[in-house]
């Protein structure tokens, strides 16, 4: 069934009910917001996907995949984060990490210590906090795919 929802990023659009992933903890400083759908970027090569939220048009996230950027990316999370998304085991999650885009693109950073995991199966998602001291708020993302590609 299909569900109207507004969006920073292309307006008012439709999409299906099994695409809502509900965060029962919210995001950090928006623990208001439950509600999410993750769309695709207006180019569908992009790594980058929104992280929308279904009730506040105008908060979306710019996520990306830690293993798109990074070779070498460990989620390292709680028991508890796992078991709060429904999930007995950490390979069955998507992962996101948060992007800041600030005026110089090239300058783009992901928040790889705080994960987003989805469990896909049960549409649940989470903040999760790193355990991991490799990992910071702030990763340069392009540094990360230029390390990659040198191999």
């Amino acid at each position: 069934m299909g569900v109207i929802i507004r969006t920073r990023p292309f307006g008012e659009i439709e999409v299906n009910e099994k695409q809502i992933i509900n965060f029962p903890d919210g995001i950090p400083g928006f623990d208001y917001v439950r509600r999410f759908v993750l769309l695709d970027t207006h180019d569908k090569h992009s790594p980058l996907k929104w992280l929308q939220a279904c009730d506040e048009p105008e908060l979306a996230f710019v996520i990306i995949r830690p293993v798109d950027f990074m070779r070498e990316y460990e989620l390292v999370i709680s028991m508890n984060d796992i078991e709060a998304v429904g999930a007995d085991n950490p390979e069955h999650l998507l992962v996101f990490a948060i992007v800041t885009i600030p005026s110089n693109p090239s300058d783009m950073t992901a928040n790889l210590q705080g994960p987003i995991i989805i469990n896909p199966d049960a549409r649940l998602g989470r903040q999760a906090i790193s355990l991991s001291d490799k990992y910071s708020v702030r990763h340069k993302v392009l540094d990360e795919m230029k390390k990659a590609a040198e191999g």
